[in-house]
């Protein structure tokens, strides 16, 4: 029984792109590991981003100063 424990921040992030997640995940498990799709549990986790840090700040004060995740 795969499980998979997807931690995100909390910015929004929509229904449709969890499911996305979610899906994308269990069919990458499914495809790669031939597991079963219906053992397959996947949670995602969304942190606030004043408990998210890296390079010594939290990720709060980066979104502040114009550091984001978005792929450029």
């Amino acid at each position: 029984m795969p499980f998979v424990k997807i931690e995100i921040t909390k910015e929004g992030v929509t229904r449709e792109q969890k499911q996305q997640l979610i899906k994308g995940v269990t069919d990458l498990i499914t495809n790669t590991l031939n597991k079963d799709p219906h053992l397959t549990h996947i949670v995602i986790q969304e942190v606030e981003l004043d408990d998210w840090g890296y390079a010594g700040e939290q990720t709060s004060v980066l979104r502040e100063k114009g550091v984001t995740a978005d792929k450029k």
